[in-house]
């Protein structure tokens, strides 16, 4: 490919950046980070997020945020944030931004680098072949300025856009994915809320054992090795000849209190007609029906009865035991398809294409009762509608439930921040459930590691008011969970 002739201001701009600067705390040298607009909008806190690292923000990443700040969504609320936060570091910079506007200006004392303005044009050295005025290729073109300027320092493009990153590797520049907001790198190790004993507990941890039965269930306290890694809701089973399924009530130091568990597998037990099929679903059902837990997060891939245990112990909690007023239901209006546009109706009606999952299973749940007759399942499902609120998120910033159960359906297409605004909601009384499958993400630039229900099971894993189960093994049907598998 043929090269593009330089521009003879491009080392005037790139100039406008001071030399590497040896770093406080070590001999390495900070980086100089370019920002994409992405970054910005998906997190407008990124700004304070780069440590002793020096920002650049180039003019088309201005122009960018300036054309998405209108708006109710939470991409336009991002870009006011963010263009408010710039302000606010020029105004303390006395609009003096040639040298650099310290990032701690503001107050956020771990932010030690500076931002950096584009103030003249740059054209870098780039292909003939890229359009030179796509804004993605204006940005390449200054971090490619930057670069040659300055040689003393490494200069990285930061975007959530992969097909920006794969562009800037294959002219030659160095660029990243921005994972401050990511829980985890690997997904594999988020908590699962389930801990399989070994084969010798009882040999390591059964001495002195002490046990003693109250309300129904049973207690044991052990100590051993094995505690340290246990958290408080956590449960543990073990098979074989001295079989356990408990959950993790207390700890203190190397001691653990275990409480068994209600056995929901068995017809006695059976919340809402409903039984659970295995292992995760009598723990997730443990979670489900205790009052002292407020906040219950279950994972799983479709048809591993999510939705339907959560609904089953709502409707069971709400109806007969008279312990919450109504359940609300809401969930990310994310499509998977091409959008079918606007929708008509007030909001419930709104939201009802969105709830497919909900009336599929209040139906399975309607039906459980085979000897009410045609009446009686009429007469219920009156019964169950007018308990069961459909709302949308959109409206649930300011709002306060209380004595509520808040369901929150596919919740892994939210952000950190929006899951943050709507468990927050909570007032007295109310129980938030959040459900999800951080393999089907459909929201632009969220991963398996920065998805808001990976924040909240991370975060929330060891308080005493909450527990999360990640249900394993598919019982919708033997031809789902083949297809699960085979396709």
């Amino acid at each position: 490919m043929a090269a593009r002739p330089r521009s003879p201001v491009a080392t005037q701009a790139a100039a406008s950046v001071p030399e590497a600067r040896p770093r406080a705390t070590g001999s390495d040298t900070p980086k100089l980070f370019v920002l994409d607009t992405n970054v910005l909008m998906h997190d407008p806190t990124s700004l304070f997020r780069f440590a002793e690292h020096d920002i650049y923000l180039p003019m088309m990443t201005l122009e960018e945020l300036d054309s998405h700040k209108k708006g109710m969504s939470e991409v336009a609320r991002n870009a006011r944030q963010a263009s408010r936060s710039l302000d606010a570091l020029i105004a303390a910079a006395h609009d003096k931004i040639d040298g650099g506007v310290p990032l701690a200006a503001l107050g956020n004392r771990e932010a030690a680098g500076r931002i950096f303005f584009q103030t003249q044009a740059v054209e870098g050295l780039l292909p003939e072949s890229l359009p030179a005025g796509k804004a993605d290729n204006q940005i390449l073109g200054v971090v490619r300025a930057l670069q040659e300027v300055q040689s003393g320092r490494e200069v990285v493009l930061v975007s959530k856009d992969i097909n920006m990153r794969i562009k800037a590797r294959a002219l030659g520049l160095p660029a990243e994915d921005y994972r401050n907001d990511q829980v985890l790198e690997d997904t594999d190790l988020l908590y699962s809320g389930l801990l399989a004993l070994p084969a010798n507990f009882w040999e390591r941890h059964g001495k002195g054992v002490e046990s003693w039965q109250q309300g129904g269930y049973t207690y044991y306290r052990v100590s051993g090795p094995l505690v340290g890694s246990m958290l408080l809701n956590q449960f543990v089973y073990l098979d074989g000849e001295m079989p356990l399924a408990a959950q993790v009530k207390e700890i203190s130091g190397r001691t653990a209190v275990l409480q068994t568990l209600r056995d929901y597998a068995h017809l006695k037990n059976a919340v809402w007609g409903i039984t659970a099929r295995n292992r995760e679903q009598n723990f997730a059902l443990n979670l489900l029906m205790n009052p002292e837990i407020d906040f219950v997060s279950l994972l799983g891939q479709a048809g591993t009865g999510k939705t339907l245990l959560a609904l089953a112990a709502g409707l069971t909690q709400t109806i007969e035991g008279k312990r919450y007023s109504e359940i609300i239901m809401t969930r990310a209006t994310v499509p998977v398809g091409e959008d079918i546009g606007y929708l008509p109706g007030n909001e419930e009606e709104k939201m009802q294409p969105w709830m497919g999952a909900l009336e599929d299973n209040l139906e399975v749940l309607n039906h459980g009762d085979s000897g009410a007759g045609e009446w009686g399942r009429s007469a219920t499902q009156d019964l169950i509608r007018s308990r069961v609120k459909v709302k949308a998120m959109s409206f649930m910033r300011g709002r306060t439930f209380v004595s509520k159960y808040l369901i929150i359906d596919e919740a892994q297409n939210l952000t950190p921040k929006q899951m943050k605004t709507l468990i927050t909601r909570a007032g007295p009384g109310t129980k938030v459930i959040c459900l999800g499958n951080i393999a089907q993400i459909d929201t632009p630039y969220l991963t398996e590691g920065s998805s808001g229900l990976t924040y909240v099971v991370d975060r929330f894993k060891g308080w005493a008011h909450s527990g999360h189960i990640t249900l394993q093994r598919g019982e919708r049907s033997r031809l789902a969970d083949f297809a699960s598998e085979a396709l």
